[in-house]
């Protein structure tokens, strides 16, 4: 496997090729179908994989990638502490309808944690990347610079899902940050905006799967923040059926645990649906 400056230098040209592909079919228009988890998918997604596995089988040959739709069709490679996770359209709910907030998502899971990743916002031409301990980068219309996150002030700032906001991640903001609000955001997008120091925390307190949230992991932990699993510990990978119950990530300081907000999914009745 390339070095992984290098690696990450390929991974922006991969996400860029999915994503300009997204855009081309939605020029041209696209059918809807439904999975078996009742989430959505579409030609765009199956595509825009099609690239992304092509790509990576030439970028890091060898290395094992677990993909949406691919294990949505049952195919799932053989692999063992180092593997890539590909989501190559997440935030598909508000892609479908005409939203621009979706994204092109591949992260590289070694030993069980993120150690790089790359996140694409094709609507607006954006990309976010970012090498574990080395750090996080943006590109868009002002060129690339370097992102990090923000020491956490006396005015805070919290980011949660579109689409998937409930009465315990409420709950949980109120008791954490009382009075702060939120900004809703889909897809990937919120690590991205705790990433460039724009907020302070996301918590996401319903299931995900590993896809949805590994590549904008990684660029947050490269920008200087934290994710953390319901116990308080670090968020890790290569769990059963590749699902997170929950998680919160923040500009780099300890939150309290998010798992006595958790009780209402201890019977596993949710299923993961993005970020």
């Amino acid at each position: 496997m390339r070095e992984r400056e290098d690696l990450v230098e390929a991974l922006v040209v991969v996400a860029r090729a999915a994503g300009a592909e997204i855009l081309r079919l939605v020029a041209h228009g696209f059918d809807v179908e439904t999975k078996s988890d009742l989430s959505p998918v579409t030609q765009c997604d199956r595509a825009a994989e099609a690239i992304i596995l092509a790509a990576l089988a030439k970028a890091a040959p060898g290395v094992p990638v677990i993909a949406e739709e691919e294990v949505a069709a049952g195919r799932i490679p053989a692999h063992g502490d180092t593997y890539f996770l590909v989501d190559p359209l997440d935030g598909t709910k508000e892609f479908v309808r005409g939203g621009d907030d979706y994204t092109v998502n591949i992260g590289l899971i070694d030993g069980g944690v993120p150690v790089l990743g790359v996140v694409y916002q094709p609507a607006i031409d954006k990309l976010w990347a970012g090498i574990v301990g080395q750090g996080a980068f943006v590109e868009d219309a002002a060129g690339r610079r370097s992102i990090e996150t923000r020491a956490l002030g006396d005015i805070h700032a919290a980011v949660a899902s579109k689409s998937h906001y409930n009465q315990a991640t409420s709950d949980y903001l109120d008791a954490v940050m009382p009075g702060c609000g939120h900004v809703s955001v889909g897809s990937s997008l919120k690590f991205c905006v705790v990433a460039e120091g724009l907020a302070d925390l996301y918590p996401r307190l319903s299931p995900t799967s590993e896809w949805d949230t590994a590549a904008g992991h990684a660029v947050l932990l490269a920008a200087g923040g934290r994710v953390d699993g319901p116990d308080g510990g670090p968020l890790r990978y290569g769990k059963t059926a590749f699902l997170n119950r929950g998680f919160c990530a923040t500009g780099g300081w300890a939150a309290p645990p998010i798992a006595p907000y958790l009780a209402e999914f201890a019977g596993g009745g949710d299923l993961p649906q993005g970020v």
